[in-house]
């Protein structure tokens, strides 16, 4: 595995272990338990996660250009018809 994925994965089952431990376990700072989880969800593992995916992407691909836009007319045309 790379190790990125290795990273995110750690991250997210200690992000999900703080959440889970803050609802079940009665402690006085369980929601400070709660809250550390999701922070660390939004901004540790959503980050490395879209990075892990989005890395070896092209971004022109998924955007709305005219070029684009033509590709999807002719395809649409071909389909129908």
């Amino acid at each position: 595995m790379k190790l990125i994925k290795i990273i995110t994965f750690i991250a997210f089952l200690a992000s999900l272990t703080s959440v889970i431990c803050g609802l079940t376990l009665g402690l006085d700072y369980a929601q400070k338990l709660i809250g550390f989880g999701v922070l660390g969800l939004f901004f540790v593992v959503f980050p490395l996660f879209s990075y892990y995916r989005w890395k070896d992407k092209d971004v022109n691909d998924y955007m709305l250009t005219k070029e684009n836009l033509d590709k999807m007319r002719e395809t649409q045309r071909d389909t129908k018809g």
